[in-house]
Order: structure tokens, then C-alpha cells, then sequence
């Protein structure tokens, strides 16, 4: 693993203010959630948020190195704290899309949208659509929807099923949101935005 000390707690310093930003905004509430960020390529190699701790109150120690199946790998800087089950699909994300960062968080306006929309939220003709980085008008966005699961390899499969570039996110019915991006950066504007968009979706849905 191509990836030095410093670097490994620079990152971890940023998926920990990033937590607490959205354990802030009640997104990561208790121990819920978890972020990634790409660290190597050939092969993939990601650093996520470790499992059970409270997400408003991570260090920058917090994280394990793990592979494209969400095992950890190599020499880990705390070998006893162990990577959430979901990091695999961390690590599919990553892989399919080309994503620096995923995150995944239980925001309650996607879990809303996807029981009115299992079949995929439709979005259009709202500004903030350019934030997610599409059109404001005349482009329809279909965020995708999967049914929730323990085994990540079929979670993964359901998402390259549907996975199309221009659309990046994923609803996990009845549990949570995965959004991705370059960096943590554009990741989180990417969800901030698509936040409000299911949430307005939801609020202006007909009966």
C-alpha cells in the first residue's frame, strides 16, 4: 500500500470532520453511516470509517485500510478496530465509478423518497439539480433504488445493475443513501444538495 502515515492521518483527519458535520446535521445519528476515501487504485485500496464508534466524535485514528471487498488489509494503525460490513460496497462503488470518496449516510428524505418511488426517484425541472451536477431543466434524474441486504455482494450487484455515470447516488430502501465523488468535497455537495432535492421531491408528492 502505496500510502504513508501522514497521509493516512491527514485523511483520517478529514473523514472525521466530515463525520461530525453530518452527525451535526442528523445523518450519522449514533453509530450509524460511514466514509471512504480512495487510497490506491492498482490494486484498490480504501480508507473507511471504522464500525461502532459514535460518528460526531471520530479521531483522526478512527479509519481501516480495506480492499475492494471491504476486508482490511496490511498493516492497520489500530489492528483491533474492524471495518463497517458495508465497506465492500464502499469498495464496488469505487471501483465501477471511478469515485475518490464515497459516503453513506441515513438521511431520512432518502428513505422517505425511495418508499414512494422503489422503482427509482424521478427528479426534474429544480435547480439545485445543477449542485448534483446536472441540468436545472429538461433532464430527468432516476435515482436509483435497491432493496437492503447483509451480503454486500449482492447489494453491489444490484448497484451495477442500474449504475449509470451521470447519477451519483444510490438509495438503500429503508436504510440509507450512498453518494460518491472525486474527493470528500464533492462528494458532500453532492449530497447536501440531493438531500434537499428528495426531501422537496417527498414534500410535493400528490397523495
Amino acid at each position: 500500500m502505496s500510502c504513508t502515515v501522514d497521509r493516512l492521518r491527514d485523511i483520517g483527519r478529514a473523514l472525521a470532520a466530515e463525520c461530525a458535520r453530518y452527525a451535526e446535521l442528523g445523518w450519522m445519528r449514533g453509530t450509524s453511516g460511514n466514509l471512504s476515501v480512495v487510497l490506491d487504485r492498482a490494486p484498490l485500496r480504501l480508507a473507511v470509517t471504522v464500525s461502532g464508534l459514535d460518528k460526531g466524535e471520530l479521531t483522526e485514528d478512527d479509519l481501516v485500510v480495506v480492499d475492494q471487498n471491504g476486508g482490511a488489509v496490511g498493516d492497520q494503525p489500530h489492528p483491533e478496530r474492524v471495518p463497517s460490513a458495508e465497506a465492500g460496497l464502499h469498495g464496488r462503488i469505487a471501483a465501477v465509478s471511478g469515485a475518490g470518496s464515497v459516503v453513506h449516510v441515513h438521511a431520512l428524505a432518502p428513505v422517505l423518497a425511495a418508499e414512494r418511488w422503489p422503482g427509482g426517484v424521478p427528479l426534474r425541472d429544480v435547480e439545485m439539480l445543477k449542485g448534483f451536477g446536472r441540468a436545472a431543466h429538461d433532464d430527468l434524474v432516476t435515482i436509483p433504488v435497491i432493496g437492503n441486504g447483509q451480503d454486500m455482494a449482492v447489494l453491489g450487484d444490484a448497484f451495477q445493475a442500474g449504475f449509470r455515470a451521470d447519477t451519483p447516488a444510490l438509495i438503500v430502501a429503508r436504510h440509507g443513501v450512498y453518494v460518491w465523488g472525486a474527493d470528500l468535497r464533492e462528494a458532500r455537495y453532492r449530497l447536501e444538495c440531493l438531500e434537499w432535492l428528495l426531501r422537496f421531491a417527498v414534500e410535493t408528492a400528490h397523495p
